[in-house]
């Protein structure tokens, strides 16, 4: 078949010292797409002294401003540099501010979609700063009317029919892991009871709703290893302090994949309490490491854990459920490794392959319709 000419814009990629899970995600995806034969570029941000063009696993990437300009430089480079390029699709990653791009007048469009902050933008941000990202993303029905739709959910999915997205537009397409790199090994759990957080340390991750469930639990043998880096910290180590915990977490700061396949393999559950996320990644790199998971039974979160199976979902922001669950755990070794070994079987059903051949297939399938929507 003929290799698809793809452009890809996102606010980051990769290798930016702020990307995260998102950036992970398109990566993986994209990445195997170039590998495939299509022509693959991808149009983001850059950070101060960084290269303007890069190859990444065969992706070509145009880096343009900064995180702060790129918004306002982007359009005008696709028109310049890309357009001529005569490309067959253009996916937007609608991972923050929107770029609305259907004003672009691409040949073709793909919003692809991790999830859509909503109310959730007032817990991180500055009153101002919330309220645009929250109008920003009112519009979408209307910008977007008409174009496709990926979705890694079916809550995220959900989320975009409620806001007006028609249902028969979004394809939910399931991120993938890589199983062969987090694996089991039970010869390294600790042996008194870890529970771990891996993340940024933003404000709306509900860390906080974690250091006060294990405060709770009142297990002494017990400790919280919080790895990831964020502007939240400071307070963070300061409720540790106000819940009499210091001694008992450790704050690990940004941490290399070797030590985060250490940290999942020596942990007896790790914990995320996020009100709402696209679908919850760490949670299915701890299942592939044979690790249960402790979870708020949010959006996006709750796909990525099968309660009573592979760990344990209670209501977000029940912080004395949540310590129920680190109690438990912490007194029933055997049922640790009975979930583990549950969350490993689930997490070899997600591949990033399998996620690539289906965004492969959609992508060609929306190439392929005909005008008139």
């Amino acid at each position: 078949m003929t290799p698809l000419r793809i452009a890809v814009v996102n606010w980051q990629c990769r290798d930016n010292p702020l990307a995260g899970g998102a950036e992970i995600h398109l990566h993986e995806i994209f990445g195997r797409l170039a590998a495939m034969g299509h022509e693959v570029v991808l149009l983001c941000g850059g950070w101060p002294g960084c290269p303007p063009r890069a190859t990444l696993d065969g992706i070509e990437v145009h880096r343009v401003g900064t995180r702060q300009t790129f918004p306002f430089l982007a359009r005008r480079y696709w028109h310049t540099h890309l357009v001529p390029r005569g490309f067959d699709v253009l996916v937007e990653d609608i991972n923050k501010v929107p770029l609305f791009t259907p004003t672009w007048r691409a040949p073709k469009l793909v919003g692809l979609v991790p999830h859509l902050f909503g109310g959730t933008a007032f817990q991180e941000l500055a009153a101002p700063l919330a309220t645009a990202v929250w109008l920003s993303e009112k519009p979408l029905p209307w910008f977007y009317r008409g174009h496709a739709f990926e979705a890694i959910s079916e809550s995220t999915k959900e989320d975009l029919v409620q806001r007006g997205i028609a249902a028969d537009r979004i394809r939910v397409i399931f991120p993938g892991i890589d199983s062969t790199h987090y694996t089991p090994d039970t010869t390294l759990r600790a042996d008194r009871p870890v529970f771990a957080y891996l993340g940024r340390l933003k404000k709306y991750k509900g860390v906080d709703l974690v250091l006060r469930a294990f405060a709770a639990c009142d297990v002494p043998e017990a400790t919280l290893e919080i790895a990831g880096a964020g502007e939240f910290r400071g307070d963070l180590e300061q409720l540790a302090g106000t819940l009499g915990v210091t001694s008992r977490v450790r704050f690990l700061g940004r941490i290399d994949e070797t030590e985060k396949c250490a940290l999942l393999r020596r942990a007896w559950a790790t914990v995320f309490a996020s009100p709402k996320e696209g679908w919850g990644i760490t949670n299915l790199e701890a299942a592939a490491s044979g690790t249960p998971v402790i979870a708020s039974n949010s959006p996006g979160i709750r796909e990525s854990v099968k309660h009573g199976e592979t760990g344990f979902l209670v209501t977000h922001g029940d912080v004395a459920a949540m310590a129920g669950c680190m109690r438990r755990l912490s007194g029933e070794r055997t049922l640790v490794e009975h979930l583990g070994a549950n969350a490993r079987r689930f997490a070899e059903g997600f591949t990033w392959a399998n996620a690539a051949k289906e965004t492969e297939a959609h992508l060609r399938e929306v190439v392929g319709r005909e005008e008139g929507r």
